[in-house]
């Protein structure tokens, strides 16, 4: 079962990847501390079974979860559709490529990896030799390199308090086979998540695309953040 979530006071900075001291150290990553002893009991169950259970990404900053979604709409990485498929930026409106980068990219002070408790997961050993991590659904789906991690997740991973928030596309984000989140102190991290906390942070921020992300502020917030699989 679970152990107790850590009892950390929730800030504006936590919820907003503006604030650190809510993390520990991992895999050269950075998690909440209360999801760790949880994280390390399903990495060893996980490697009795044979996986090599590793961190692909914990903690974002909004620094760098700015950096990501800037990139993208100034045309320095590819902007995805549904498919995995590269869009062409040129023929899309302002308010067509935030929609379009939403699906795989969370709009910085919004994302679940600001808190720590999301963490991006892979079995290393399963991935073969020469090949880079993609992060992409078909490496988790049936006949892909990360398949039978994907179903031993499915099949553990509430023992230790691990969800998928994403497990399956209700519109919003795509579906993330590779996104866990920590249920009991990520539940309440959402809840004091609020409309009128991300449109400060946004306001106050140089993110770009922010005339377009404010006026379709309430769209975002329903459809992309508070709009999640259940446990």
């Amino acid at each position: 079962m679970p152990t107790t979530p850590f009892a950390h006071r929730i800030s504006d900075g936590l919820l907003t990847g503006q604030s650190t001291d809510h993390l520990v150290s991992h895999q050269q990553h950075f998690i909440h501390q209360a999801i760790e002893p949880d994280f390390l009991a399903m990495q060893q169950a996980a490697k009795k079974s044979g996986f090599e259970l590793c961190l692909a990404s914990g903690f974002r900053s909004f620094e760098r979860q700015q950096m990501i979604w800037d990139n993208k709409f100034n045309g320095l990485r590819p902007i995805l559709d549904h498919n995995s498929q590269p869009l062409d930026p040129e023929l899309l409106s302002d308010k067509e490529k935030i929609m379009a980068i939403l699906r795989w990219s969370a709009l910085p002070g919004a994302s679940r990896h600001h808190w720590g408790t999301d963490i991006d997961i892979y079995a290393r050993n399963c991935l073969p030799v020469g090949v880079q991590l993609q992060l992409e659904p078909w490496e988790y789906q049936d006949g892909g390199h990360q398949a039978e991690l994907a179903q031993w997740l499915t099949e553990h991973m509430a023992k230790y308090g691990f969800y998928l928030p994403y497990k399956n596309d209700l519109g919003g984000v795509s579906a993330e086979p590779w996104h866990l989140s920590y249920h009991t102190v990520s539940q309440p991290l959402l809840q004091h998540f609020t409309l009128e906390l991300l449109h400060r942070t946004i306001n106050q921020s140089q993110v770009a695309g922010k005339s377009q992300i404010l006026a379709n502020l309430d769209s975002i917030y329903n459809r992309f953040i508070i709009n999640i699989c259940e446990v």
